[in-house]
């Protein structure tokens, strides 16, 4: 046992860690995380709004493991934190805020929190929420399985949106993905009775690895079953077409030759299962969603319901 170096005579004693969280699965230690959190250093702008904003907008969440992890004592109050009783939306990967701002501005009457591990993504929210005038957003930095396990109470969020996660392409890396079995228990727990889970993804490797996770969860039905399937499949059409082993990653620039990620799947040729959701028109197409059209991917869309 390694002695505390604040004290040596002191053995050093871990912390305890919320069980059913990514933390329990190694994501402090050098284990598998599904992100990963490319920088937290702010500057100009950035740097002015969060100094000036984050106290009100942010939510300050105490500590666990890591500095974005939750304590697991601490629950989120939505109608103190609101100043009042709304449908709560919640946001896993938030981004730089573009989605969740414009969904906010076009439903005054539904609180959102936008759930992100990368600072300068939630900095640039704040900066939205300004120079918007919106008063029902906020924001957390923190690691999402953490905030659907503990942080938040029991059937308390009405939708839960998880928006082009990282794909972790190689077969390796497939155990980092966010959606996995476990993380759709947690989303079970935190989403009301009747509440949604929505999903959108740009490659199909990993809407196949969704479609499949959830429809091993006994907590979720999925809204379009058996829905656009066969040649109207937008994973048929990939198969054929082959653009993700053409396109890969990133358009294709003049001079340029294409990028291939070699880690599209297995191709059956015909997607006989479907499933697949119409686009969610409540979620405006980013500048992230247009660079995944200029590629030539295709977007495929989930929406589940919690019995």
């Amino acid at each position: 046992m390694s002695e505390s170096p604040e004290n040596p005579q002191q053995p050093h004693v871990p912390r305890p860690v919320t069980p059913g969280t990514q933390a329990s699965f190694g994501t402090y230690g050098g284990r598998p995380v599904s992100f990963v959190r490319r920088g937290t250093r702010l500057q100009g702008r950035r740097q002015a709004a969060w100094e000036e904003h984050a106290e009100r907008w942010a939510v300050d969440v105490p500590r666990h493991v890591a500095n974005t992890s939750v304590h697991p004592d601490y629950t989120f109050d939505a109608a103190a934190e609101f100043g009042r009783d709304a449908p709560l939306i919640v946001e896993i990967g938030s981004g730089l805020g573009d989605a969740i701002c414009h969904a906010a501005e076009q439903n005054t009457g539904t609180n959102f929190l936008a759930v992100e591990v990368y600072t300068p993504g939630l900095a640039n929210t704040i900066i939205k929420i300004n120079s918007r005038g919106l008063d029902n957003v906020r924001v957390v930095e923190a690691n999402a399985p953490e905030v659907l396990a503990t942080m938040l109470p029991e059937g308390s969020v009405s939708e839960l949106w998880v928006f082009f996660p990282d794909p972790w392409h190689k077969s390796r890396h497939h155990k980092r993905r966010l959606i996995q079995p476990e993380f759709a228990g947690l989303a079970a727990r935190a989403l009301k009775p009747g509440g949604l889970f929505r999903i959108a993804t740009d490659w199909s490797n990993y809407a196949v690895h969704v479609r499949d996770v959830m429809a091993g969860s006994a907590d979720f039905e999925n809204l379009h079953t058996g829905e656009r399937r066969g040649p109207e499949s937008p994973l048929t059409q990939v198969w054929q077409s082959g653009v993700e082993a053409v396109v890969g990653g990133a358009p294709v620039r003049e001079g340029r030759a294409p990028v291939s990620t070699e880690h599209t799947g297995p191709n059956e040729g015909v997607d006989e299962t479907g499933g697949w959701a119409p686009r969610f028109e409540g979620r405006i197409r980013t500048s992230f969603e247009a660079k995944a059209h200029e590629a030539g991917r295709l977007i495929f869309d989930l929406c589940y319901r919690r019995r």
